[in-house]
């Protein structure tokens, strides 16, 4: 089968098409021909190893010190359709269309990839009827994190909450799933990205080039920061009492000063990611069925352009979520890049 073999730590080009063998499922484990993966902003900081000193060392002693060795296959969800079972499945059977997360063994990026039918480490279920295979593939990670900060800031109609680069993955879910619950929703990204929060039900947008929002006197019961690159202090002050700063991308001094925030006020930090849970991958996918939450799709590569696709989503410009169309003919596989 094909595949993109991760081969070292760092650039693009550690990213390469290679034939691999087929992998063949264990007893608890199904076989999934993969028609749709995705490249996440969690997968460029994987490739190069750019991450907090307290994940970075711990992955790179699990994956391999001086070049990736335990990992060589990265992508963190996908879709596609079963193909084959272990002895002991019964959840599933060969046919179906699903969709879902690989957890730390990554793999998404190739032809085929073995997953448990039941695992706390990741998590499989039926595709949502009414979504290709690629806004299907971009939904697992993102919409998971997003329901996880949810239940623990427990937002309710009426409170306010401010997203710092709400036009990625997480923060386009977050939105949309604030507004069901009748929350004010804050939206914070780049120009280009404001149009497409409006259409998703943001009440204000914010240019962050053109406007800080930490210096304004406004405050929010809900902060969630997926970019990780503003002040600590100041996204703190702009929390009202009791309020919640979640953290989808903490840096290692966040880390240590969240337990200060919390010695000295009564604001809450969670740094906290979410787990594999099925539960709440059913969740999400009765919520996309309803057409309650829509899964946004920048643009698509195919499998040979996986490196290309890195590479775009590193310039922070995605709206929403990048998808690689591995198997030809995916639906909406036209959109590549350079087509």
């Amino acid at each position: 089968m094909k595949a993109i073999i991760w081969t070292k730590y760092g650039p693009l080009d550690g990213l390469q098409l290679q034939e691999v063998e087929k992998p063949v499922p264990k007893d608890n484990e199904v076989l999934i021909k993969v028609h749709a993966a995705t490249v996440t902003a969690g997968d460029t900081e994987m490739r190069k190893l750019k991450l907090p000193y307290s994940l970075g060392l711990p992955i790179r002693l699990y994956t391999g010190f001086r070049q990736p060795t335990r990992v060589k296959i990265l992508g963190q969800e996908l879709a596609g359709v079963i193909e084959a079972l272990g002895k002991d499945v019964t959840r599933f059977k060969e046919g179906d269309e699903v969709f879902g997360t690989t957890g730390f063994a990554f793999g998404s990026y190739a032809e085929y990839n073995c997953l448990p039918a039941g695992s706390t480490e990741s998590a499989l279920a039926i595709k949502p009827a009414n979504v290709s295979f690629e806004e299907a593939a971009a939904a697992p990670t993102a919409g998971l994190e997003a329901i996880h900060f949810m239940r623990i800031a427990g937002l309710q109609s009426g409170q306010h909450l401010l997203i710092n680069g709400a036009g990625g993955s997480i923060g386009t879910f977050m939105l949309q799933l604030a507004k069901l619950s009748g929350a004010q929703v804050t939206a914070v990204d780049s120009a280009a990205k404001l149009d497409m929060l409006r259409a998703l039900g943001a009440d204000r947008v914010i240019d962050y080039t053109r406007e800080d929002f930490a210096a304004s006197d406004q405050t929010y019961d809900v902060i969630l920061d997926v970019v990780g690159r503003g002040s600590y202090a100041r996204s703190v002050r702009s929390l009202k009492p009791n309020g919640f700063y979640l953290l989808a991308n903490p840096s290692l001094s966040t880390i240590f000063r969240r337990f200060w925030t919390s010695l000295t006020s009564s604001k809450k930090v969670v740094l906290q990611p979410s787990g594999q849970s099925l539960e709440e991958l059913l969740q999400l996918k009765e919520l996309i069925e309803a057409g309650k939450v829509k899964v946004v799709v920048d643009r698509s590569f195919s499998l040979e352009k996986t490196a290309e696709a890195h590479a775009y989503v590193e310039t922070g410009q995605k709206k929403g979520n990048v998808v690689i169309a591995v198997e030809p003919g995916t639906a909406g596989a036209a959109r590549d890049a350079e087509s």
